[in-house]
């Protein structure tokens, strides 16, 4: 699996821009425990000498986005169309590729690693956030005066992370933290407060244990929860309650939630690796390569070759 550290993050600007851009570490970052830099699109494109588009990978840091512009976000389930401003929420459990539409690009971004933000006082755990979760909300739409306002933070974080204030990171901290705020008040109200019944906990719980399993990082990695008995059974519950609180919950059949899940991967391993199909089909719970192209191509129509091509 393609993984991008945030290290390779700065080589690859390095590389695109085809001369010594360190310029872009500002001092005292690599003593910072967990990196943290801002940028505005506008500097990096005239570095680079065209706006840099996002290859389809996972990465290993955390990225928030004010986009300005007509730009294209693709997910292994969907694509966002953005045609003017833009707040995107990047997490490395979830690969995209971001491609921009047209050269009038401006916005800024911060890419920052989880170590940055444990530094918190607040005890914020990242992926505990409604705004990280799997399946949640990545690109919000914004107004004009949204846009100013999250704009403004992003100026506030390129002042302060340019200053000598011995604190500067305590401060840039806060600011990343009121980003995160200002993004999950953009969210429905369902997904920050959802309801606590026994049958909301218990699709919560299923969810959760099924995002644990992922991502596959090596064909030796192979799901150990494969079959809504096998969720059940780890959740202490009867596989037919479990399939009927989770259709009551979702309108999906515990099945039909696994194999989703499982398809996703699989299209996500055979775009971004080169592991065969076996190594692929292993990895993800099949023990034969036929009962894996059967059952892709159920859920897609193409077989595993037909969709890496």
């Amino acid at each position: 699996m393609n993984t991008t550290t945030i290290d390779q993050f700065y080589q690859q600007l390095i590389s695109n821009a085809g001369t010594d851009v360190r310029e872009l570490l500002p001092d005292g970052i690599n003593r910072e425990i967990g990196r943290f830099n801002v940028f505005s699109m506008v500097e990096l494109t005239k570095r680079l000498q065209k706006n840099p588009a996002m290859p389809y990978n996972r990465r290993a840091y955390y990225k928030i986005s004010l986009i300005s512009g007509r730009n294209r976000a693709e997910y292994a389930d969907k694509v966002i169309d953005i045609e003017k401003n833009a707040l995107l929420f990047a997490t490395p459990k979830v690969p995209y590729h971001y491609l921009p539409q047209d050269a009038d690009q401006t916005g800024h971004f911060c890419v920052f690693t989880d170590e940055f933000l444990i530094q918190s006082k607040s005890g914020v755990v990242l992926d505990d956030l409604p705004i990280f979760r799997p399946g949640g909300y990545p690109v919000f739409q914004l107004t004009d005066e949204d846009a100013d306002d999250i704009g403004y933070i992003f100026r506030k974080m390129e002042k302060e992370l340019a200053s000598d204030y011995a604190y500067k990171y305590d401060l840039l901290r806060n600011y990343v933290l009121e980003l995160i705020h200002y993004g999950q008040k953009l969210q429905p109200a369902t997904s920050l407060y959802p309801t606590h019944t026994a049958s909301a906990r218990v699709s919560s719980l299923f969810i959760e244990l099924l995002e644990r399993q992922f991502p596959i990082e090596s064909p030796q990695q192979k799901l150990s929860l494969r079959t809504a008995r096998d969720y059940a059974d780890r959740l202490s519950v009867h596989v037919n309650h479990l399939n009927k609180v989770l259709k009551e919950n979702t309108g999906k059949t515990t099945t039909d939630i696994i194999s989703s899940r499982i398809v996703q991967e699989a299209k996500i391993l055979l775009k971004q690796t080169d592991w065969n199909v076996s190594e692929i089909a292993y990895s993800l719970g099949f023990e034969e390569v036929a009962h894996f192209s059967n059952f892709f191509r159920k859920q897609t129509s193409l077989s595993p070759v037909a969709f890496r091509a």
